[in-house]
C-alpha cells in the first residue's frame, strides 16, 4: 500500500519540467549597457545564466552567483523588471528573470573579470545598438525591461520576448 505523501512524490516527479534562468541589467553612468559574449553560442547575453533549483537556489540568489562567477562582481540585484516564459523547441521551457544590476561606477567596471571558460569578452552597449548584439528572444527581454527602467514601471511580464496583453 502506498502513502499519501509516496503517491504526491510519484505525481510531482512526473510532471513536466521547466529550466529557470536569471540576468542582471548593469549599466555605466552614460547608460550604455553591459554585454557579455559567450564562447558557447552565437550572440551576446547579459551577466546570469542557470538558477540552481536543485540546490535551493531562487532565481535571484542564481543572478547574484552567475554575475560573480561570469564577471567577478559580487553584487545583490536590485528589483525584477520583466519575467519570460520562452516556449521550448525540443527543450524544456525556460522561465527567465530579469533584474536592475544598477548602475556600474568606473572601479566596479575596472574590476571586472571574465569567467574564461565561458566567456570571450564583455562590452558597454548603447541602448540604441543593441539590436545587432542580442539574438532572439533576448532581445525583446533586455528592451522590455530597459522600457521599465525608463518609466519607473513595475515588471513585466513576456512570452517569447513580447510583452503580454
Amino acid at each position: 500500500m502506498t502513502t499519501p505523501d509516496a503517491d504526491y512524490a510519484t505525481y510531482i516527479a512526473g510532471l513536466p519540467r521547466v529550466l529557470a534562468g536569471a540576468s542582471s541589467v548593469f549599466r555605466a553612468a552614460d547608460g550604455r549597457i553591459l554585454l557579455v559574449e559567450p564562447n558557447y553560442r552565437e550572440g551576446w547575453a547579459l551577466p546570469g545564466g542557470t538558477v540552481e533549483s536543485e540546490t535551493g537556489e531562487g532565481p535571484r540568489q542564481g543572478a547574484r552567483r552567475e554575475t560573480a562567477e561570469e564577471i567577478g562582481l559580487d553584487l545583490a540585484p536590485g528589483r525584477l523588471l520583466a519575467v519570460d516564459w520562452v516556449r521550448g523547441a525540443g527543450r524544456p521551457p525556460i522561465v527567465a528573470y530579469l533584474y536592475d544590476g544598477g548602475v556600474l561606477t568606473a572601479d566596479q567596471l575596472g574590476a571586472i573579470r571574465l569567467q574564461e571558460e565561458e566567456l570571450l569578452s564583455w562590452r558597454l552597449v548603447a541602448p540604441a545598438d543593441l539590436d545587432g548584439f542580442l539574438l532572439g528572444t533576448l532581445r525583446g527581454r533586455v528592451r522590455a525591461a530597459l522600457e521599465v527602467l525608463g518609466s519607473g514601471g513595475g515588471t513585466v511580464e513576456l512570452e517569447d520576448g513580447e510583452p503580454v496583453a
